[in-house]
């Protein structure tokens, strides 16, 4: 057998080889995550466009791919299959025209998807207990747009590690109810740089002088993470935003929560 001929089968044998392991059960699946946008009836932001358009850059750079859309005939078993994480982006009310699209989603969770919440998402499906623990809480209200104080909870995690101690932020500053146990707080707000009237009726005293503005948790197998940030188009194009929308991103795929150390 000459070497010509032996290279040939070998080539042929390591290209079957290769095929086998793709169509294999538990073979690694292709990082893809779904963007999903869409809006019941009430307010709708404007920043959808520039939010989705900063995540499909976001996937170029760090290799997955990124799909967009507002369809709710997107959530069925088949579908959402192809996905390691859904990202509701900036989603508001009513954002499933059936029942079935709602198991799917929870099958889809219970089956160990990602979950990523960003802003307004704690404000989709406000009569759904099951999709406020999902995100962590259901809103309440917001005092008017403002610039306030934040402050990193957990400087290590890959979704906070690019940003300083404390930082000014210009944003609407979300309240939430119905906050479940056990989630890990990544930035909170100093509700002493906040002009808020409404303190007092809510949220209080309950956390002293801060409230939770971003988190992670696991939930009923899935890894779950969301931040309050993002009202703005222009927030889009920050850094400081992207890249700890990044590291949600990429936690909710199945990365560590730590941040890579650097020497």
């Amino acid at each position: 057998m000459d070497a010509m001929f032996r290279f040939r089968i070998w080539g042929i044998m390591l290209s079957l080889l290769v095929l086998l392991t793709a169509s294999l059960p538990g073979a690694t699946p292709e990082r893809r995550v779904l963007v999903y946008t869409k809006n019941g009836k009430g307010y709708v932001h404007d920043n959808l466009a520039a939010s989705s358009a900063a995540i499909q850059k976001l996937g170029a750079a760090h290799n997955f791919a990124v799909d967009v859309s507002d369809d709710p005939a997107v959530f069925s078993d088949q579908n959402l299959k192809r996905y390691r994480a859904l990202i509701f982006n900036n989603v508001n009310n009513e954002i499933f025209d059936t029942e079935e699209q709602k198991a799917a989603f929870q099958r889809y969770i219970r089956a160990g998807g990602g979950f990523v919440g960003l802003h307004s998402a704690c404000g989709a499906m406000r009569n759904w207990p099951w999709f406020w623990e999902l995100v962590g809480g259901k809103f309440v209200r917001h005092p008017k747009l403002q610039t306030f104080t934040i402050k990193v909870k957990d400087s290590r995690d890959i979704s906070t590690a690019h940003l300083p101690k404390t930082f000014s932020w210009t944003d609407e500053f979300y309240f939430v109810d119905h906050m479940p146990k056990g989630r890990h707080i990544l930035l909170a707000g100093d509700l002493t740089t906040l002009d808020d009237p409404a303190r007092e009726k809510y949220p209080g005293r309950m956390f002293g002088d801060e409230f939770p503005l971003a988190w992670r948790r696991k939930f009923e197998g899935a890894r779950t993470w969301y931040t309050a940030l993002g009202h703005k188009p222009e927030h889009y194009s920050d850094p400081k935003l992207t890249q700890h929308i990044l590291g949600g991103i990429l936690w909710a795929m199945g990365q560590s929560p730590r941040a890579a150390r650097h020497p």
